[in-house]
Order: structure tokens, then sequence, then C-alpha cells
């Protein structure tokens, strides 16, 4: 019962400081999005597809979570957004309270839709909050299509599923119809997108949805 305690306080203390995160991007009129997916589903292709797709019409910045290293800073670095690099070192995943001193680092003030890449993973990140606004996964297609039936917790968590890849369809086994079906019984509201960082297919219906999320109140 101690460890169940201890995991409950620390949860706790999470979600206090979210709600903090949560509260400053409000005050600066910042979107914050949470991008999950395991490694190599293409989280950075799509975001700097997005970046360029936005360009003009959305002011983004972006925060890179991974293990160790800033090579996918510098990748996005290339687009000329803000970004700033949380490594981990070793954590399976972002927390709130790594991206506090992020969050104080970057322009907000400048920036309308923050893209959040967290660790490649799709265990750790499910359901513990960063301060974010809109949560999503990314599949990709050579991963197969079973992903929502081996890891339903972080598809229920999630407001978007973006599968990736799409230019492989005709070269995989990877049934389109049974993971959307899959996909809707676990989150019914959930939006999917079809994509392809390679062809940009999917890239303009992708980020005209964040856009739109950008001008609600």
């Amino acid at each position: 019962m101690a460890k169940v305690k201890v995991v409950e306080q620390v949860l706790k203390a999470n979600d206090q400081i979210a709600a903090q995160n949560r509260a400053l991007l409000d005050d600066r009129n910042t979107l914050a999005v949470n991008v999950m997916a395991s490694p190599g589903a293409g989280k950075t292709s799509l975001l700097m597809r997005t970046i360029e797709a936005l360009r003009g019409r959305v002011r983004v910045g972006a925060i890179e979570g991974d293990t160790a290293s800033q090579v996918d800073a510098d990748r996005v670095a290339t687009t000329g957004v803000p970004v700033i690099q949380i490594n981990t070192g070793g954590g399976c995943r972002l927390d709130a309270n790594m991206m506090r001193p992020a969050l104080e680092q970057l322009p907000l003030e400048e920036i309308d839709l923050l893209l959040i890449e967290n660790v490649g993973n799709l265990v750790c990140p499910a359901g513990l909050a960063l301060g974010e606004h809109v949560g999503v996964v990314v599949a990709s297609v050579p991963e197969g299509d079973d992903k929502p039936y081996k890891y339903p917790a972080i598809f229920v968590a999630v407001d978007a599923v973006v599968i990736n890849k799409t230019d492989l369809l005709p070269y995989l086994d990877f049934d389109v119809a049974a993971f959307r079906q899959l996909v809707a019984g676990l989150n019914p509201k959930a939006r999917i997108f079809q994509v392809s960082c390679k062809t940009g297919e999917g890239i303009d219906e992708w980020a005209g949805w964040l856009a739109e999320m950008c001008t609600r109140p």
C-alpha cells in the first residue's frame, strides 16, 4: 500500500505543476499540443511538416523531449521556430516539472501553437499531464494496425490520432479500416488523420485542424 501511496503523491504533485503550466500557457494565449508516439513513428518529421504548413498563418514553437542528445531540436531549429530541448537522462517520458523551465525559456507571447514532442514511448506518457491543451498519438503504417489493441491507454487519453507514413500502405499489411475501428471503440471522440510526411498527403487537413484549435476560446 505504501508504494501505491507514493505513486499517488507523485501524480498529484505532477498534476499541480501541470495546472500551473496550463495557467501560464493560457495567460500567453498559447495552445500546447502533446505529441506522443513510439520511436521511429515520425514525430519530428510531422512537426517539421506542420510548421511549414502553418507558416504565415500560426506562430509555432516547439519543445523536443528525448532521453539524450539534441538531434531532433537541431532539425526543428532549421525551420526558424523557437525550440527548446529537454533531455530526460534516460527517463521514458516528459513530466510537468521538466516542462516548467522550458516554458519559461520560450517567448510564449510570440507563440500561438506550441508543439511538444514527447519521448518515444507508447506506455509511460499516457495520462501524465504536462499542462497541454491537446493530446495526440502518432502511429505509423510500418508499426502495424494493432497498436490501439496493444496500447489502449494512450489512445483513450488523446484528442487526435495521426496515421503516418501512408505512402507505404501499398507495400505493407496495414488495415486502415480495422485500425480506425479499434480507435473508435476506445475513443469515439478522437479525430483521426492520415498523413504522409514524405509526400505531404493529409498534412493540410491536419495542420488546418490545429490552426482552428488555436482560434477557439
